[in-house]
């Protein structure tokens, strides 16, 4: 290591799982209805995408590469895994939509890493509905301040944060629910940093592989834990290191560690999570809503001669660029991933839900000829990441400019969905996954006792 940065009397991964080892976000009366208010509405959103996507064919290629069974469940299949397949078809199941949480600080999808994680090792385990909600709460929290350390730098190194904080996740969810020692939770963190992963070149495509990053990062957790439980040894200064996780992946070794650490176990950032109104990657939505707006003017698309957005620099590898593959995204799954395609969507149908990223609806001459006339600016004030703004101004044939601003995501911590309408939404995805109405209000109502039960076990829900 080199003189600039010298091995700490206490490194990064120590202080973390000291900090862990200490919380209880279970405990105080505050935090408690916090965690199991986020807690639910994390684990309802997980459900109803897992259920939703439970027959496309990503999740039965990730079924059948699975040989192991097991004593944990999978969301809407009656197949049970051992606990690293579930968390890992669990996982690529619900976030193969792209309809879950995001955290607007990152981005970064909590809820499909920690979710699966948590319910393979509780259901493998034994573990009761407090500890499941703690490893909720403390895993879902180190995704969300991870992303404080080295702001945008993951995404820009090309890899997906997801992909990469998610097995830290998993690991301090699993590790505290298991009650690890300080210890234990130290070589299991410098274990995962060798098995984090997800490069972002499904971009160039729309091909699978993002599909699967939250369910590696699940299973490699668990994996991770249980080697540090049978005394296996990683490096304590896996963070900060000089070929460290942030050196590898955010090509920066001046990553800013207090803002991860600071309040941790105090102040909890876990339930500023927001959830989804739209089946696509979050920075899409504010220009959806922009859009939708211009639709119920009840103008003509056909008139529409251009259309232009200000955009925020660090998403234009993400959301814009090649400018003519997201014009006409060549299937449903790299739609997700272009605003021009979201904003063509979101004129033409007035949503952006998951019937509008099937892959004919995606090929629409009409719809393409519409996202071929959209096209950036950008603006260096964005406020991104620390906000998802949208902007569309519209010209027409005729010279008319309608223009349209949104400066916040609908879903997120200052304009949330309510509890009815993820409730609506887990109803909607567990009918699109073709779930009896009997076995979807039966699925609900477990879930909304679940912190109280005595043994986590959805096995009755395996359909």
């Amino acid at each position: 290591m080199s003189d600039k940065h010298p091995v700490p009397e206490v490194s990064v991964s120590q202080r973390l799982a000291q900090v862990i080892v200490n919380a209880r976000p279970e405990s105080s009366p505050e935090s408690s209805r916090d965690a199991r208010a986020t807690g639910r509405r994390m684990l309802l959103d997980i459900a109803g995408i897992a259920v939703a996507a439970r027959a496309q064919p990503y999740v039965r290629a990730a079924l059948d590469a699975l040989d192991q069974d097991g004593p944990c469940t999978v969301f809407g299949h009656a197949r049970r895994l051992g606990a690293e397949g579930a968390a890992f078809v669990n996982g690529t199941a619900a976030h193969g939509e792209d309809f879950d949480d995001t955290y607007e600080g990152g981005p970064v999808h909590a809820g499909v890493v920690i979710v699966p994680a948590l319910l393979a090792a509780a259901e493998r385990h034994g573990l009761g509905g407090q500890d499941f909600l703690r490893g909720l709460a403390v895993g879902a929290e180190v995704m969300c301040r991870l992303c404080a350390v080295a702001p945008t730098k993951v995404h820009k190194a090309g890899f997906h944060p997801t992909a990469v904080f998610g097995v830290f996740g998993a690991v301090a969810g699993i590790g505290a629910a298991l009650r690890l020692s300080a210890q234990q939770l130290t070589d299991a963190f410098g274990i995962a940093g060798s098995l984090a992963s997800g490069i972002i070149e499904y971009l160039a495509d729309g091909s699978w592989t993002k599909r699967l990053h939250p369910g590696w990062a699940a299973q490699s957790g668990y994996r991770a834990v249980r080697l540090a439980m049978g005394g296996f040894k990683g490096p304590r200064t896996v963070f900060e290191g000089s070929h460290g996780v942030f050196h590898g992946f955010a090509n920066t070794l001046e990553g800013d560690f207090t803002a991860m650490l600071d309040g941790f176990g105090e102040k909890w950032i876990w339930p500023t999570i927001a959830f989804k109104p739209y089946a696509c990657g979050t920075m899409c939505h504010p220009y959806i809503d922009c859009a939708r707006e211009f639709g119920k003017l009840g103008l003509d698309p056909a008139a529409i001669a251009a259309i232009e957005c200000e955009a925020a620099e660090g998403v234009l590898h993400r959301l814009w660029e090649p400018l003519d593959l997201k014009q006409a995204p060549p299937n449903g799954y790299a739609a997700k991933f272009s605003v021009p395609y979201a904003i063509a969507v979101a004129i033409l149908r007035g949503d952006a839900g998951l019937g509008e990223y099937d892959d004919e609806i995606v090929k629409a001459p009409a719809i393409v000829a519409l996202a071929r006339k959209v096209k950036y600016v950008v603006d260096p004030a964005n406020p991104y990441p620390k906000q998802f703004t949208g902007h569309v101004k519209v010209t027409m044939a005729d010279g008319e400019v309608h223009e349209f601003r949104q400066g916040y995501f609908k879903g997120g911590v200052d304009h949330p969905l309510s509890d009815d309408d993820l409730t609506r939404k887990f109803h909607a995805n567990c009918a699109y996954g073709g779930l009896a109405p009997a076995d979807s209000e039966a699925l609900l109502a477990h879930i909304d006792h679940v912190f109280d039960s005595a043994k986590v076990d959805f096995a009755p829900f395996a359909r």
